[in-house]
C-alpha cells in the first residue's frame, strides 16, 4: 500500500485558530489545482468542522485540540479533522432536512454545520464516540483539466 502524502496541523481548539487551519488547508488544495470556487468550498466545510470541535468537543474550561490531516491523492484532497474530547451520539444529529420542531435545538447546531459539510464536499462521513472524540472526514475530487 501506497503512503500518501499529507499535511498535518494540530492547533488548540480555540475560535481564533480555526483561520490557521482554513489557511494550511487552502494552500494545499491551492497547489493540488483546485479552482477558487472549490477552494472555498474546502474552506468552509473545514472551518464548520473546526468550529464544531471548538463549541462542542471539550467542556468549558478544557483546554483541547483540534487535528487536521490534508491527504493528497491524484484525483482528490481528503481532510480528516479529528478530536479527542467529549464525542456524541451520532444518531442524534438533527439535519435541516428533518428538522420540524424547536426540541432538538440543542444539537441542531451541530447538524447544521455538517449538512454544509456534506453540501459542499463529494463525501463526508462523521464517526464518534462518547467520551473519546470524533472524526470528520471529508473528501473532494481534484476537477479534470480541460486541455
Amino acid at each position: 500500500m501506497t503512503t500518501q502524502p499529507k499535511v498535518t496541523v494540530e492547533v488548540p481548539a480555540e475560535s481564533e485558530f480555526v483561520a490557521v487551519v482554513r489557511l494550511a488547508v487552502s494552500g494545499v488544495a491551492s497547489r493540488m489545482g483546485f479552482t477558487l470556487e472549490d477552494i472555498e468550498d474546502i474552506k468552509v466545510a473545514v472551518s464548520e468542522a473546526c468550529t464544531n470541535v471548538v463549541q462542542h468537543a471539550y467542556p468549558v474550561g478544557q483546554r483541547g485540540v483540534v487535528r487536521v490531516e490534508s491527504i493528497i491523492y491524484d484525483d482528490a484532497l481528503e481532510i480528516v479533522v479529528s478530536d479527542s474530547g467529549a464525542g456524541f451520539d451520532t444518531s442524534h444529529i438533527v439535519s435541516t432536512k428533518h428538522h420540524s420542531d424547536q426540541s432538538d435545538q440543542g444539537v441542531f447546531g451541530l447538524g447544521l454545520g455538517l449538512t454544509f459539510i456534506r453540501s459542499l464536499m463529494d463525501s463526508s462521513e462523521v464517526e464518534s464516540n462518547c467520551g473519546s472524540g470524533t472524526i470528520v472526514r471529508m473528501q473532494k475530487k481534484v476537477p479534470v483539466q480541460e486541455g
